[in-house]
Parts: structure tokens; C-alpha cells; sequence
């Protein structure tokens, strides 16, 4: 008997753990807040990957960072054909939404429009600002190739 009420509680607690990538309720995972007219979202999934834009459009490179901690993203190289467009950001979690919610990761997110063809990285580090001379907490990367 002991033996069920012990699975019995691992699976319990296993399904407890478990939400789904879209969930959007009760504390469940909240996805980036991409702004209308950005035609190419850049997620953390892409890291160190190739990446093709459009010359005119803008993109939006969405990163979750813990700004609450301190930890910053911030582009450390911009190819000379993206011009900066504005940056937003939100919760990751509909948790940190209630009252009193203090801390937790967030999305970091950048704007670029795209101004002329060519290629080139777009790197980003995420570190404490106090902390420059540190090695960063995390690094994040795509080269770009940016068409007509």
C-alpha cells in the first residue's frame, strides 16, 4: 500500500510541474508582447544561427532575461544596415501579474528596422551593468542576412 501512495505522489507532483508552453492563466508561461508590424521575431531558440530579413521591414529579437536581478540584455554588435526602432518587454509568467509578486525572468526585447541589403552579427550580452568588467552572465548571436 505504501508502495502505490508513493507513486501516487510522484505522479501527482510530476503532473503539477508540467505547463504548457501557451498556457496564459493562473501562473501559467506568458509569450513576448511582439508589437504589430514586425515581420521577423528572433527568439533565444536561434542562437548562433543564420537568419534571413527583408530590407524594410522591422524585427524583433525577444530574449528572457532577469532584469529584476539586474541581468540586462543589451546589443554589443549591430550590423551597419539595422537602425535601432525601440525596445519593449513584459512578464513570462501571468504569476508575477498578481499583488505582491516580486522578481522572476522577463522578456527583453529589441527593434530593429532594417535599412539596406548586406550582412553581419547582431550580438547580444546580458549582464549586470555594475558588473562590467565581468565575463556576461549570457551571450546570444545570429548573422544576418538582410535582402532586397
Amino acid at each position: 500500500m505504501i508502495k502505490y501512495v508513493a507513486i501516487a505522489s510522484l505522479l501527482l507532483a510530476a503532473c503539477a510541474n508540467s505547463t504548457p508552453d501557451d498556457a496564459n492563466e493562473s501562473g501559467g508561461t506568458l509569450k513576448a508582447p511582439t508589437p504589430a508590424g514586425v515581420a521577423l521575431v528572433i527568439k533565444g531558440e536561434s542562437d548562433s544561427q543564420n537568419v534571413t530579413a527583408k530590407v524594410g521591414t522591422t524585427i524583433a529579437v525577444e530574449l528572457v532575461g532577469v532584469p529584476t536581478a539586474g541581468y540586462m540584455w543589451a546589443p554589443v554588435e549591430t550590423p551597419a544596415f539595422l537602425e535601432p526602432a525601440g525596445e519593449y518587454g513584459g512578464p513570462t509568467s501571468s504569476a508575477q501579474l498578481e499583488p505582491g509578486f516580486a522578481g522572476g525572468s522577463h522578456w527583453e526585447a529589441f527593434l530593429f528596422k532594417v535599412t539596406g541589403a548586406g550582412e553581419g552579427a547582431l550580438r547580444f550580452e546580458q549582464r549586470r551593468a555594475w558588473e562590467s568588467d565581468e565575463q556576461p552572465a549570457d551571450e546570444f548571436s545570429v548573422y544576418l542576412f538582410a535582402e532586397e
